[in-house]
């Protein structure tokens, strides 16, 4: 049985990998120094608990990836209460930032896929700023159709970059760090979903103790409230749910059939 196999659980019908950021961090140093065949990284949270839920097909991609994390605070506690133990929410803006610094450190390289041309130029920018070390291989913006895919992954290709962040939506970063694993010659791949915005300044972050106290989605609904408040009331019920039927399906349901057995059981003579 491999290293994967042994650390990853299926949590809410979803794998997770249970290890922390410096065990992730240490794992994917060593992979992209040794020239390891490329690492996709998948998170998961309420949206795609509720989605795997739904699309059989996404479960089976994030079985592919060679790390799936909990990017949602709720997680951890609700793991707990299966008999689960996710040591850490490792999230995607925050791993970014993690992988960033050991570029730094380390004088990988970077490329940047995805957002508003002028989103990613800041990006760009602000990553010279503040991590000069860190080599940029290459950025494009996300506005692209299915038919260009094969050109911009050669382009990519072309750079060899240790990293590759995706800055775009679901499913599509995920399925096109699946999907073009191979072609696109990275050697750590990551979805970041909106990431680029937060970092060039565009939208902000929920403060920490927001972020702690798993309530990050609120602070998000609270900047976009037509476009976020239905979907994030949709998936954490949706999520909710599926999590409600696991606790019985684990604790109340086994409790109810000993005692049934105890009940149909002779009297003693």
């Amino acid at each position: 049985m491999n290293i994967t196999a042994r650390r990853r659980v299926v949590f809410l019908g979803c794998p997770v990998d249970c290890l922390t950021s410096d065990a992730l961090l240490a794992e994917l140093t060593e992979s992209i120094r040794s020239w390891q065949p490329a690492k996709v990284i998948q998170f998961i949270n309420a949206n795609k608990v509720a989605m795997v839920g739904k699309e059989p097909w996404m479960g089976e991609l994030l079985e592919r990836a060679d790390y799936v994390l909990a990017d949602g605070q709720p997680m951890l506690p609700l793991a707990a209460m299966l008999g689960m133990h996710i040591p850490e929410r490792i999230d995607g803006i925050g791993l970014m930032h993690k992988l960033l610094m050991l570029a730094d450190r380390e004088g990988f390289s970077v490329y940047l896929l995805g957002a508003k041309p002028e989103i990613v130029l800041e990006c760009v920018r602000r990553i010279g700023l503040n991590f000069p070390r860190a080599r940029i291989a290459g950025h494009r913006n996300g506005y692209f159709t299915e038919q260009e895919i094969p050109g911009i992954a050669a382009a990519i290709r072309a750079t060899a970059p240790d990293l590759l962040f995706l800055g775009m939506g679901s499913p599509m970063k995920e399925r096109l760090a699946d999907e073009w694993k191979e072609q696109l010659g990275a050697r750590v791949i990551q979805g970041v979903g909106g990431s680029f915005d937060v970092m060039a300044g565009m939208v902000k972050r929920a403060p920490r103790w927001m972020q702690r106290g798993g309530i990050e989605w609120f602070y998000r609904v609270l900047q976009e409230p037509r476009r976020m408040f239905w979907r994030y009331v949709k998936t954490n019920g949706t999520c909710l749910w599926i999590f409600l039927k696991a606790f019985a399906d684990r604790w109340l349901l086994p409790h109810r059939q000993r005692r049934i057995h105890q009940n149909r059981m002779p009297p003693p003579p």
